[in-house]
């Protein structure tokens, strides 16, 4: 290789790594600006763009959407008014995520989610309020889920979740 090919390919690198820097800096900014937003009173705000977010970078960029994932976590402690439940509906089936390692859980989740049929359901059991879930699938699949708090806390939270749309 000679001494120009090498140098550009040593520039394409550190090019390369200083998108990789800008990016993960965008990141962490995005995080602090959602906190602050949802510390100013807008938690809900905050949740929906943290969740568009994540859903940008959770196939390209998973660690910076993990990082954003937790940040979403705590915006959802920031939540004032809980949402209506309903403890009397029937499931289908379940899903508990309570044995599963937290970086598994929501992977497992949109899996079922994209498994289910149009009118299909299933329940949720949690052992923390999946609100950032909620703006997650809000943020990817927009007008096509339902969301319906069954039991919320402190220990456990059971959540149905639907399919309205394909």
């Amino acid at each position: 290789m000679s001494v120009q090919n090498a140098d550009a390919v040593e520039r394409a690198d550190a090019d390369e790594d200083q998108g990789r820097d800008t990016r993960d800096g965008l990141a962490a900014l995005l995080i602090r600006a959602t906190v602050a937003l949802g510390k100013a009173g807008q938690p809900e705000e905050a949740s929906r763009i943290a969740a568009a977010a994540w859903v940008a970078l959770r196939h390209e960029r998973p660690a910076a959407a993990q990082r954003i994932n937790a940040a979403m976590h705590g915006l959802a402690h920031m939540h004032a008014a809980p949402t209506p439940t309903n403890k009397e509906t029937p499931m289908p089936s379940t899903i508990d995520v309570r044995t599963e390692p937290p970086v598994r859980r929501h992977a497992l989740i949109f899996d079922t989610f994209a498994d289910l049929a149009v009118g299909d359901d299933f329940e949720l059991v949690n052992d923390h309020d999946p609100k950032p879930l909620y703006y997650q699938l809000e943020a990817e699949h927009t007008g096509l889920f339902t969301w319906e708090y069954l039991e919320q806390g402190p220990e456990v939270w059971r959540v149905k979740i639907g399919r309205t749309g394909a």
